[in-house]
């Protein structure tokens, strides 16, 4: 039914001339197919009795075609192949009307065969879909299309290389900067970049050049077969053309070692310390530059800094070292006289460097003759006087500084002279207290350095500035020369011959002795026993003087009449004795003298 209708409806356009299209045709033709107008030439692009076909689009649209044919371009992609042109394309909407609509933003290059990456992403179409890119006359010519571009490089690029390299980009150039070539890898060339090689800049071995009229820079036919392509030869073909036989990549002044060097073609022959010597040490800046050899200064810095200097000219090294080593000198003890000190006692052991080493170099001149000009002050100034301080030699020698050779008659010329005990104290007994030694203001007197136990025994009275000397003899401690008659109880008798240890110490439990000086009692039964069981007291103290004296505790001449019992006629030849019997009272046993009973029938 559709098709007969179709069939009437395409009779009658025929018939009924240009009026009649008007009234039958849908609308005009877009702009680009204008040459279409007109109703004898509806079957350029209808069927009929059926749809626009594919067919009669492509066969017009001939480079589309193409595309479909060879399966390439976005007609066969997957969201596009199979779909009716009509279907994307249709027309009869009017001449300005857009047949190709084309979104930018949302079109997604992949499926034109030929994804976009890196800096082309961010182009604009027309960047490249522009006349110039395209190589195909046919379409060069359309008024636009996005047809006719290539996928190589050089349809839109310069070939910088001018056809020396691949045309292929891409093997060394990435897609988001054309510099630098991210996926070149120097490796995969015939020349494989490594030790220092690496971090030369390209531009070193590709030279910038002009080549036809254009700045090219050279990648191929680049000579590389030996060093001499690259690199002047210093030596001048001395050492042979292979450099690899002395020199490494990883630096020209790294010297692979002596072993395929000989030294001795050139004018200084190396020995000893020098065969351990690295070469750049010698061979500074330039290495071909001849390297001055006459002498060990022209190489090794002056470390004495012309403290050997004579008439303006230095002594050469040799005169104390070798080529064994610097540290191996020949200079000996022995030579050291030849200097204005010679080496004696324990500065014969003394390394060298104690005397010699100042700051950071040797020092052998103005070093001085003085123990101070080298050892320092170790009596921080205690022996410094108008003129200075006093130099070590006047109490100590070479041969050790513990060996003093201070005398006890020098010890005398100073503010304390020693005597007695003291001439048998060591000195470090008074002048190495609290580890330090000290020979001023240490103390003259006794309490400076002995301990006064007496302090809270006597009063400092009996011995003014706690003077040991008040009492004790400096010859002997134990002796004691001490005027007790300054004290309120003179000695006298067997006294005065009585050990101060008698009554002045006290044995303690644990045998430990007190001693004991103040606050002593003065009274006879302070100190004595009462051997009278207080026959005698008087206000409660016994006065042993009445009948007994110091000198003997005998009594010789008892004057028996000054009692309550005068002796008279027998009486006085009676033995003491026979009256003055031994009682005992509460355990106590004593001789009865106060006799209360004095009747004749008491005793007859």
């Amino acid at each position: 039914m559709r098709f007969i209708l179709a069939s009437i409806v395409f009779a009658l356009l025929l018939c009924c001339g240009k009026h009649s299209q008007a009234q039958i045709s849908p609308g005009d033709l877009a702009e680009v197919h204008a040459q279409l107008e007109g109703i004898s030439n509806c079957t350029k692009c209808h069927t009929l009795g059926s749809k626009v076909s594919n067919e009669k689009c492509l066969q017009c649209h001939t480079e589309v075609s193409a595309r479909i044919k060879s399966q390439k371009g976005y007609h066969s992609s997957v969201p596009v192949s199979g779909k009716a042109c009509v279907s994307c394309h249709n027309d009869h909407h009017g001449k300005k009307f857009q047949i190709i609509r084309f979104n930018p933003e949302s079109f997604d290059h992949l499926f034109a065969g030929y994804k976009l990456q890196g800096a082309h992403a961010k182009q604009e179409c027309k960047k490249c879909h522009k006349p110039e890119n395209i190589s195909v006359p046919a379409i060069k010519n359309k008024k636009f299309t996005y047809l006719g571009l290539s996928t190589n490089c050089g349809s839109c690029h310069t070939d910088y290389h001018q056809n020396t390299l691949s045309l292929t980009c891409s093997n060394c150039h990435g897609f988001d900067n054309f510099k630098p070539a991210v996926n070149f890898i120097h490796n995969s060339a015939k020349f494989k970049l490594s030790g220092k090689h690496v971090d030369v800049p390209c531009v070193k071995c590709h030279k910038i050049t002009v080549l036809k009229g254009l700045k090219f820079q050279e990648f191929t036919g680049i000579p590389f077969q030996g060093c001499v392509n690259c690199h002047d030869d210093p030596h001048n073909n001395k050492f042979g053309k292979l450099c690899s036989d002395c020199h490494v990549v990883e630096s020209f002044q790294d010297i692979k070692g002596n072993s395929k060097i000989d030294h001795s073609k050139t004018n200084f022959k190396l020995e000893d310390k020098h065969q351990q010597v690295a070469c750049k040490s010698c061979h500074k800046g330039n290495i071909s530059d001849p390297v001055k050899h006459s002498k060990c200064l022209d190489c090794h810095p002056d470390f004495h800094k012309a403290q050997f200097e004579k008439q303006g000219v230095n002594q050469d090294c040799s005169v104390c070292h070798d080529t064994k080593g610097f540290n191996n000198t020949s200079f000996t003890t022995g030579r050291h006289k030849e200097t204005n000190y010679a080496l004696e006692g324990k500065h014969l052991d003394v390394d060298c460097l104690k005397c010699h080493k100042k700051s950071d170099t040797w020092n052998f001149r103005n070093l001085g003759k003085q123990c101070k000009d080298c050892h320092n002050d170790y009596h921080e100034k205690q022996f410094v006087n108008q003129g200075g301080v006093q130099d070590c030699a006047d109490c100590h020698n070479v041969a050790g500084f513990s060996n003093a050779n201070y005398t006890i008659e020098q010890h005398d010329k100073g503010n304390f002279q020693l005597k007695g005990a003291h001439l048998a104290t060591p000195c470090n007994a008074c002048h190495l207290k609290n580890n330090k030694w000290a020979f001023r203001d240490i103390g003259k007197k006794c309490k400076d350095c002995h301990q006064d136990i007496h302090q809270n025994s006597i009063d400092i009275k009996y011995y003014p500035d706690h003077s040991c000397e008040s009492c004790h003899n400096p010859e002997e401690w134990a002796s004691i020369a001490y005027d007790h008659s300054q004290t309120n109880f003179k000695l006298s008798g067997v006294h005065a011959t009585t050990p101060c240890r008698k009554c002045h110490f006290e044995n303690k439990p644990g045998g430990q002795t007190e001693q004991r000086f103040a606050g002593l009692p003065q009274d006879c039964n302070g100190c004595h026993t009462d051997n009278h069981n207080h026959q005698f007291d008087e206000n409660g103290k016994t006065e042993c003087i009445k009948c007994h004296s110091s000198e003997a505790w005998t009594i010789k001449d008892f004057d028996h009449n000054k009692t309550g019992f005068k002796l008279d006629g027998r009486h006085e030849h009676v033995p003491c004795n026979k009256c003055h019997v031994p009682v005992k009272e509460q355990q106590i046993t004593y001789v009865l003298y106060k006799i209360k009973d004095t009747r004749c029938e008491s005793c007859h």
